[in-house]
């Protein structure tokens, strides 16, 4: 049974895993190596914690297994959405999103507001979001292509 329920600090080293792997080996399909060893180094693993404790983050469980998390700021900058690579299309990203609209709504939002891998643009426009912009976006000097992307609420 899927369980979507707010991140505790205690759930740092399955995210950061789990963060780790599918980058690895989902986000390979429409990146280099170089890349996505520069946007998910070996550090993440153990250093996601700090971050997803000042935003809004919730995660995805299994059975006591943690298959996706995400988060959200105050701001309204959905920052992450990751389904574990073994996991994925099975609709974890899309109730996990549903947690992160939610708490925008509550917080009176009126956009959210991401930056969108290759990888995940289908998603999100399947979810609402419009395209702002292609950018290329530097990280630790390795070029990436993604996209400014947006919802806005009524």
């Amino acid at each position: 049974m899927l369980i979507i329920r707010r991140y505790r600090a205690s759930d740092q080293s399955q995210v950061g895993q789990l963060f780790y792997d599918t980058v690895h080996t989902i986000n390979r399909r429409d990146y280099t190596q170089e890349q996505v060893d520069a946007s998910a180094p070996e550090a993440c693993r153990s250093g996601l914690s700090r971050s997803l404790e000042n935003s809004h983050a919730y995660v995805a469980e299994i059975n006591g297994q943690i298959v996706g998390f995400g988060d959200i700021t105050s701001e309204g900058t959905l920052d992450r959405l990751y389904v574990h690579k073994d996991f994925q299309r099975r609709g974890i990203a899309s109730k996990l999103l549903e947690a992160l609209e939610a708490k925008a709504r509550e917080l009176h939002l009126t956009e959210i507001h991401t930056e969108s891998s290759i990888t995940a643009k289908p998603f999100f426009l399947a979810k609402g979001y419009q395209v702002k912009e292609e950018q290329v976006k530097m990280v630790k000097g390795v070029p990436f292509i993604n996209f400014k992307m947006y919802k806005t609420f009524i």
